[in-house]
């Protein structure tokens, strides 16, 4: 068996621009560990400590409207299920509305249980999915910007969730974990 790395390299993520966070005035206290300085009234994310297979199932929640097609292919890419357009409570529980909400909830239709794993790429946006999970104890990977709270997630990975750079990279690389996740479990099943 070839061993393959999907780490984030630091070059990779400060030309993506994950370092970058929210200005000073709006952020939440508890990210204060993951900040390393403050320039030109914006936080600067220490990447030194951002960078941190068993057949399970994951649920992508990305909404988004610049974000929505990176979602969608990065969950075709990876056969994973994803809500890109808006994220209704208790989604995950009410499957029989899915007739009627098809062109929100595309991404789920095939999806006959609960999820193994969320991944959620705006906390802040995403905050209704993240309580859901948490009721149903649905483990959640969250990007975690400098307004958020790394304690709502299992999980968090400190990046800049704004820009579309910064959040194509994170996703390729989840993408590429579960990929070579789901061909190992695959091969040894």
């Amino acid at each position: 068996m070839t061993r393959r790395y999907w780490n984030i390299n630091l070059k990779e993520m400060i030309e993506a621009g994950v370092h970058f966070g929210h200005g000073i005035k709006k952020w939440n206290p508890k990210m204060a560990p993951y900040i390393s300085a403050k320039r030109k009234g914006t936080h600067i994310t220490n990447l030194a400590r951002t960078a941190p297979s068993q057949g399970k199932s994951f649920l992508i929640v990305g909404t988004k409207k610049r974000a929505a097609d990176l979602v969608a292919s990065a969950a075709i890419r990876s056969r994973c299920h994803y809500v890109n357009k808006k994220w209704f409570s208790d989604a995950a529980i009410l499957k029989r509305k899915l007739s009627t909400l098809q062109r929100y909830l595309g991404g789920i239709k095939y999806m006959t249980r609960l999820p193994d794993i969320v991944i959620v790429l705006d906390q802040q946006k995403e905050y209704i999915a993240l309580r859901e999970c948490a009721i149903l104890g649905i483990p959640t990977i969250s990007l975690v910007d400098t307004n958020c709270d790394p304690d709502l997630a299992n999980i968090s990975i400190p990046a800049n969730d704004d820009t579309m750079t910064s959040i194509r990279l994170i996703l390729n690389k989840l993408v590429f974990a579960i990929s070579e996740g789901r061909s190992l479990y695959i091969r040894n099943r």
